[in-house]
């Protein structure tokens, strides 16, 4: 790598590393911690790539992008910054900025980046509305990367494919690609596939019958979102592929979601291999809630505040709340929890919702939730019975010692049996799904005697 990079970051640890760090990679490095310095090294045509953090004690660095970018457009600036919402890495594409890292980073995705940067040629971009708000919520690591790729599809008309689970926030994504986009004064067209008879679908979007005209027409000059995709049915999908070969590209944009594997449903001859490759030109994946389970404060306050804002009683939550709403396992994701809270801001007669009342709230919920949760409980709930019957067996008396170790190994011996199964036998496979060292595996292959037979996968 080389060149000259400028770092900006109130931070004086943060200079020190960043500069240690491309130092040892080849580059000469200036630092400052204010925009005043930085400005002026630019306007004097320093550095070959600008590293800045967002906010700095004497201003906003998206600020002053746009003057950046005017007085030297060939200049890559890369933003950093700890306040991680999406409204940030959409403001940090839209100003300008050659890429966006949330805090903190890796090291090595930090170089790799700036080496990146230092061999391109930046593009700048148009300014964006800096006013807007999302309702995307969270700052984990999955979420992070999600908002780095809605802010790079911003300035395109890209197709995109939504993966995700049921109450994932698969259309919240959907609505925020339009409402950043270029057509966001242009309609957003929503058609649930799933909720709508397969023998309508075609009618409802290209017209026929009570609607002559149809969503697709609708749609036009903006986006169309096509819901649970999977659930198209194959006349549909040919309809929907003969219109998207003949339109004009700057017509309708397509954003379409899905909960399953396409790429299954395309072996299995349920869904058009064409259309997919039409549809997925860019994936995103959002992922479970049990996988950021770190945004689930950050999501309960926010719904707390969306419900107050909805004329619902105003209402916080304590810190062991919090916590305790994390060691749930949330089989509706998002969705779940979000009705969760506003039940709980409707039935919690305190101001304050503490640990105890959620404790109970989640024990009644658990009894009459939604099938979703319940599915995700069976295995608990079948362990527990398990372990009420044992012990009543032993009237009165305790089991003998050891009882955790027996428990685990009765669960750990088919958990990896039907791993190996699922893998066909594979070990490496296996140890990947299951998450653990190839090593550690074996270890337990050999003493839970569980015999390795190579076959087709089962699944």
């Amino acid at each position: 790598m080389d060149g000259t990079i400028i770092v900006a970051d109130d931070d004086r640890s943060i200079r020190t590393v960043l500069s240690q760090a491309l130092t040892r990679a080849g580059c000469r490095v200036r630092t400052t911690g204010n925009l005043s310095t930085l400005w002026k090294w630019v306007e004097e045509g320093e550095g070959d790539v600008v590293v800045t953090d967002v906010m700095m004690p004497d201003g906003d660095a998206l600020d002053l992008l746009p003057r950046i970018i005017k007085k030297r457009p060939d200049l890559p600036v890369i933003v950093m910054s700890a306040q991680n919402t999406v409204t940030t890495a959409v403001r940090a594409s839209g100003a300008g900025a050659f890429d966006y890292m949330p805090k903190p980073f890796d090291l090595a995705t930090f170089l790799a980046l700036v080496n990146k940067a230092t061999k391109q040629i930046h593009t700048p971009t148009k300014a964006k509305d800096e006013t807007e708000k999302l309702p995307l919520v969270g700052h984990s690591p999955l979420m992070q990367e999600v908002y780095r790729i809605l802010a790079r599809l911003t300035q395109t008309d890209l197709g995109v494919m939504i993966f995700g689970d049921s109450g994932t926030g698969k259309e919240i994504v959907a609505r925020t690609l339009h409402s950043f986009s270029q057509r966001k004064s242009a309609p957003f067209v929503s058609i649930n596939l799933a909720a709508t008879p397969p023998d309508m679908i075609e009618q409802e979007l290209f017209g026929g019958g009570a609607s002559p005209t149809g969503l697709y027409v609708a749609a036009f000059g903006g986006t169309l979102f096509l819901d649970n995709v999977d659930d198209m049915p194959l006349e549909a999908q040919m309809r929907l592929l003969r219109v998207l070969q003949e339109q004009d590209n700057d017509d309708v944009r397509i954003v379409a979601s899905t909960r399953q594997d396409l790429q299954n449903l395309v072996a299995e001859g349920k869904f058009r291999e064409d259309l997919f490759f039409r549809l997925n030109v860019v994936p995103i994946r959002l992922p479970r809630l049990a996988e950021r389970l770190e945004d689930i404060p950050d999501l309960a306050r926010h719904f707390l505040a969306e419900s107050a804002k909805e004329g619902l009683p105003a209402k916080t939550i304590t810190p062991e709340a919090l916590d305790h709403l994390r060691t749930h396992i949330w089989g509706g994701n998002v969705r779940e929890l979000e009705n969760f809270i506003k039940r709980l801001t409707v039935l919690c007669p305190e101001e304050e919702i503490g640990a105890t009342i959620i404790r109970r709230e989640l024990a009644s919920h658990m009894e009459m939730g939604p099938q979703e949760t319940q599915r995700y409980q069976k295995l608990s709930a079948s362990v527990e019975a398990h372990l009420k019957h044992y012990f009543s067996l032993h009237t009165g008396a305790l089991p003998p010692p050891g009882l955790y170790d027996k428990i685990i190994r009765e669960v750990e011996r088919p958990l990896i049996l039907l791993s190996l199964q699922a893998t066909g036998g594979n070990q490496l496979k296996t140890a990947d799904l299951l998450g653990i060292n190839r090593n550690t595996l074996r270890k337990k292959i050999r003493e839970l005697n569980i015999e390795v037979l190579r076959s087709k996968k089962m699944m």
